[in-house]
């Protein structure tokens, strides 16, 4: 039986406190009825001897604490999940936000989800591609993967995600792929730039959209990406789908995540965020993966900008320890037009060697990457050299490394924000930017495929 209490002691932000409460549970939805018969919910969040903490999912304005009563439900939050939630818009609690009829659900999980036993992981091993040639070339993403994107404020981090959400896809016929898109705390002017780019090109149809829009309350930002993984989880799981999770911007998240701790009055960690937040993020990002006897897996594309370009801040320092790599932007490269402006020294998939090679992009594909690594690397640093000592000062070695660096950024690197190019696209403009090089400086490549691609140069 539910007892309904009127013991409100006293609400403080999106905090309310309710005394002489028997039975609740950490995380149990709590609903609150108002004497004009207004419904509002929230969840426990602590436990003091008979007292329970209530984290309230909307705003607390005009909440009248002397007429309400509180109903402790015996459950977790729960979201509705089917196949019908591709093509649908739904709002960071998992309700419904395009106008259309509610979804009929298969079944209900809780958005919290359940561990994956690490005995029952499969290791990532088949690649994902998203059309973006910096990644799918250099930094390969590979299915189940949790591979974040470090932007900096002011950096195009929003239509390289629209991109990526357009363009990404298994190869191979019989697989079923598709996207969760969560954004939380963007601006109207952003959920219309991403909706209307989606729906403009057909990707709205595999695509679940979970939007949490900054003049939301906070508590629907901690709970968006909870609700879509448990989507995603649902359609990989039990729908045999390769899917695609992308998350932006987590910053904003770790940001609700303060604003709701400062309010318990919890003793602030690092830059006043709270002390779990590593195990907070760690909840998040370990849902990514794949499981041994099921078809399906989720891969993760968190996006989080850096406050102040600062890259040891909690936030992109505490993703990049759970987190297999990280894609960075660099605002150099912005300023020189390139897009998008990803700077591939500094960016690492540590699971790419898992996800190419023959039967899944080429053989040659890790040798070429790594020729193209190093012939950047050093072209970036005979151009810091020309600059220094002047141009006729350096060797003409250095003038070919720094001359292949230029045309690598404007060819390679850059591509029109609707280039979508196919893993041999890719393959191709590599071939060919390399064959500036006298073969004796090809070292990372093997003979044979000198021979063939570079015809003996």
């Amino acid at each position: 039986m539910i007892t309904e209490y009127k013991n409100i002691k006293e609400v403080v932000g999106p905090i309310m406190l309710v005394s002489n409460v028997a039975g609740a549970g950490y995380n149990e939805i709590v609903e609150i009825k108002q004497a004009d018969g207004n419904i509002r919910y929230g969840k426990v969040l602590e436990i003091r001897g008979n007292d329970a903490v209530v984290q309230l999912f909307e705003s607390a304005q005009e909440l009248k604490i002397a007429t309400s009563k509180v109903r402790f439900l015996g459950k977790p939050m729960q979201v509705g999940v089917s196949k019908e939630m591709l093509g649908r818009v739904f709002d960071g609690m998992g309700r419904v936000k395009d106008g259309d009829a509610d979804i009929i659900p298969d079944k209900y999980l809780d958005i919290n989800g359940s561990p994956i036993n690490p005995v029952a992981r499969d290791y990532p091993n088949q690649f994902i591609q998203t059309g973006i040639s910096s990644i799918d070339g250099l930094n390969t993403l590979v299915r189940g993967q949790k591979l974040p994107i470090f932007s900096m404020n002011g950096l195009p981090h929003t239509e390289l995600v629209a991109q990526i959400v357009r363009q990404a896809k298994v190869l191979g016929d019989n697989e079923q792929f598709a996207v969760v898109f969560v954004a939380m705390g963007i601006t109207h002017e952003q959920a219309d730039y991403f909706l209307k780019d989606f729906s403009s090109n057909g990707a709205i149809e595999r695509t679940v959209c979970v939007l949490n829009l900054a003049s939301e309350p906070s508590i629907e930002r901690i709970s968006a990406p909870h609700v879509g993984l448990s989507i995603a989880e649902y359609l990989a799981y039990e729908c045999d789908m390769q899917v695609l999770v992308v998350l932006t911007d987590m910053t904003n998240y770790a940001e609700a995540l303060r604003e709701v701790s400062s309010a318990r009055k919890e003793i602030p960690a690092r830059r006043g965020y709270p002390g779990y937040l590593y195990t907070d993020f760690a909840g998040i990002y370990e849902r990514a993966g794949r499981i041994a006897g099921k078809k399906g897996s989720i891969t993760q594309i968190p996006i989080l900008t850096m406050p102040d370009d600062d890259k040891t801040h909690p936030v992109p320092d505490l993703t990049g320890y759970i987190t297999e790599g990280q894609i960075m932007l660099a605002r150099d490269l912005y300023k020189k037009g390139i897009m998008p402006p990803i700077d591939v020294l500094s960016s690492l998939s540590r699971l790419k060697d898992k996800g190419i090679g023959e039967g899944k992009t080429a053989e040659f594909h890790s040798s070429l990457a790594n020729q193209l690594f190093a012939c950047y690397a050093r072209g970036k640093e005979a151009k810091d050299l020309a600059m220094i000592l002047g141009e006729n000062a350096i060797s003409p070695a250095d003038k070919i490394y720094a001359s292949f660096a230029e045309n690598f950024e404007q060819e390679f690197i850059s591509q029109g924000e609707r280039e979508n190019r196919s893993i041999f696209d890719t393959f191709d403009i590599g071939w060919r930017l390399l064959k500036i090089f006298p073969r004796g400086e090809l070292k990372r490549l093997k003979s044979k495929y000198i021979d063939e691609y570079l015809k003996g140069e």
